[in-house]
């Protein structure tokens, strides 16, 4: 069986040029000028992301469960500098409002929303309950 070459499955962390972006200004940026703000507008803009530290073995492992499922999840890298910020913008976008350990690495969102990490992926997948889950966020179509 072929496997399909992705275009794209990764999502670098470093300085993007803004001068073209039409999303507005951004409002908050590291030390190392990521925009924050991003990552947020990722977890929507997506039916399934990723988001784990650099080189971490764990989001490759559920980047490959999900491809192998039918899905290709892009994978959002944050270098350790970022990994702060990065947090506290998704415990805000999740609602934990101080910023305060609700996501860990590697967390993976579905349909905009919270899934989990490792664990509740290979959980609900084991149940047979994660692929109608995929479907219903429109990761997949089959």
């Amino acid at each position: 069986m072929h496997q399909a070459i992705p275009y794209r499955t990764w999502l670098s962390t470093g300085p993007r040029d803004t001068s073209s972006d039409h999303h507005g200004p951004s409002t908050g940026t590291t030390a190392n000028g990521v925009d924050r703000t991003n990552v947020g507008r990722m977890v929507t803009e997506n039916a399934v992301i990723v988001i784990g530290r650099r080189g971490c073995c764990m989001c490759h492992v559920v980047k490959r469960l999900l491809q192998g499922l039918g899905v290709n999840p892009p994978v959002y890298e944050v270098d350790a500098d970022d990994e702060a910020a990065v947090l506290g913008e998704l415990s805000l976008k999740v609602g934990g409002g101080d910023g305060g350990g609700e996501v860990q690495f590697p967390a993976v969102f579905v349909g905009g929303k919270l899934f989990g990490g490792l664990e509740r992926v290979m959980a609900t997948h084991i149940s047979g309950e994660l692929v109608p889950i995929l479907k219903d966020a429109g990761a997949l179509w089959l």
